[in-house]
C-alpha cells in the first residue's frame, strides 16, 4: 500500500513539472512581432512603380520618418462606422475583377504630382480638384509654416507652387517616396463624380475666375473640332460637347495635347491610384462638414489648425441642377459618359444617376 502511495505522488509530480515546463516553453517562444502588438486588419500594400523596400522596425527609423497623429488607426472599433465603411467598400471594389481597368492605374509621376506634403506632420494630400481641394492646400500651407493662418495666404498664393511651400511627393527620391507612402496619414476628398464635371465645366468653361484663358481659346476649340454634331454652332463649348468627349473611350490622344489641365475632370482613379496607395481617410465632399473635422482629429493635427468655415448648403448634392444639366443630352452619349467613371462611382459609393435607370 505504502509502494502505491508513493508511485501517484510521483505521478503527479511528473504531471506538474510537465505543466510548468510547457508554460515556460509557450513564453519563451511566443513570436516577438506578436506578443503584445494589437493586430491590424487586413490592409492593401501600396504598390508604386517604385521599387517597394522593406521598411525598418520603428524603433530604428529616422525621426523624420516616424508615423504620427492616427496613421495606423484602421481598427474599426476606432473609427466613426461610416469611414470603415468606406474604406471597405474600397477595398471590395479594388478586388472586383470585373472592373479593374476601371478601378486600378499605375502609380506614375502624374500621380505622384498630385499628391503634396507636409513632412512635419507626416501628411500626405491628394489633389482632386473641384471638391474643395484649396481650402485643404490652404490648411497644409499653414502647416508647412509658410504662413501663420489661413486668413493671411493670398490667393494667388494658393496654386503657385513654386511659392506656397508645398512639395509634391514627385520631387521626392524613390525611397523617400515609398517611406512616406508607408508612414505617412494619406487622406483625398471626393464627390458625386457627374456633379464634379459639371463643377469643372462652369469653372474652367463658363465662368473662369482665376482667367486661365487656355481653357477658352485652346482646350474648348479642340474640344468643339472633334465633337460638335451640330457644325453650324457658334457658341462656345457647350456642356453636350464637353460630356461626347469624355464619354468617348479613344479620347486620351486629345488628353495628351491639353497636358496636367485634365486634372479638373479626369478620374478620381486616374488622379490618386485608390486601389494602389493604401489612403487612412477619404472624406465626402457631400458630408465635408463632418468629414473635415475627423480628418484633421486623424492626422493628430486638430489642435493646430481648422478648416475653413463651409458656407451653409454648399456642399450638399444638388439633384435637380445635375438632372438639368443632363437633361438635353442622349442616353448614348450619358452611358458613354458613366462607363468611363463607372470606377468612380463604384469605388466611392455613389448611386448611378436616376435618368440613366429610366
Amino acid at each position: 500500500m505504502h509502494h502505491q502511495w508513493l508511485l501517484l505522488a510521483a505521478c503527479f509530480w511528473v504531471i506538474f513539472m510537465f505543466m510548468v515546463a510547457s508554460k515556460f516553453i509557450t513564453l519563451t517562444f511566443k513570436d516577438p512581432d506578436v506578443y503584445g502588438v494589437k493586430q491590424e486588419p487586413l490592409m492593401l500594400t501600396a504598390m508604386t512603380k517604385v521599387e517597394k523596400i522593406q521598411v525598418p522596425e520603428e524603433k530604428c527609423l529616422p525621426e523624420e520618418f516616424q508615423p504620427t497623429g492616427n496613421v495606423f488607426s484602421e481598427d474599426p472599433m476606432h473609427q466613426p462606422l461610416v469611414h470603415v465603411k468606406r474604406i471597405e467598400l474600397l477595398r471590395n471594389v479594388c478586388r472586383d475583377a470585373a472592373l479593374r481597368n476601371l478601378s486600378h492605374t499605375t502609380v506614375s509621376k502624374f500621380v505622384l504630382d498630385r499628391i503634396f506634403v507636409c513632412d512635419k506632420h507626416k501628411i500626405l494630400f491628394c489633389q482632386t480638384p473641384k471638391v474643395g481641394n484649396t481650402q485643404w492646400k490652404k490648411v497644409l500651407i499653414v502647416l508647412n509654416g509658410a504662413f501663420s493662418s489661413i486668413e493671411e495666404i493670398p490667393e494667388n498664393i494658393v496654386h503657385d507652387h513654386e511659392k506656397n511651400g508645398l512639395p509634391r511627393l514627385s520631387s521626392f527620391s524613390d525611397s523617400e517616396i515609398q517611406k512616406r507612402l508607408n508612414l505617412y496619414f494619406k487622406f483625398f476628398i471626393v464627390r458625386d463624380p457627374f456633379e464634379r464635371l459639371i463643377s469643372a465645366f462652369k469653372d474652367k468653361f463658363v465662368h473662369n475666375p482665376r482667367f486661365e484663358p487656355w481653357y477658352r481659346h485652346e482646350i474648348a476649340p479642340g474640344i468643339i473640332r472633334k465633337y460638335r454634331k451640330n457644325r453650324t454652332e457658334t457658341r462656345g463649348l457647350q456642356f453636350e460637347d464637353f460630356v461626347r468627349y469624355l464619354g468617348d473611350p479613344n479620347h486620351r490622344w486629345l488628353d495628351v495635347h491639353f497636358g496636367d489641365h485634365i486634372i479638373h475632370w479626369v478620374t478620381y482613379v486616374e488622379l490618386c491610384a485608390p486601389c494602389e496607395i493604401t489612403y487612412s481617410v477619404i472624406g465626402h465632399h457631400e458630408t465635408l462638414e463632418d468629414d473635415a473635422p475627423y480628418i484633421l482629429k486623424e492626422a493628430g493635427i486638430d489642435h493646430l489648425v481648422s478648416y475653413p468655415t463651409i458656407p451653409p448648403g454648399i456642399t450638399v448634392y444638388n439633384k435637380t441642377k445635375v438632372e438639368r444639366y443632363f437633361s438635353g443630352i442622349s442616353k448614348r452619349d450619358i452611358r458613354r459618359l458613366y462607363a468611363h467613371f463607372e470606377g468612380d462611382f463604384k469605388l466611392f459609393g455613389y448611386r448611378e444617376p436616376d435618368f440613366l435607370l429610366n
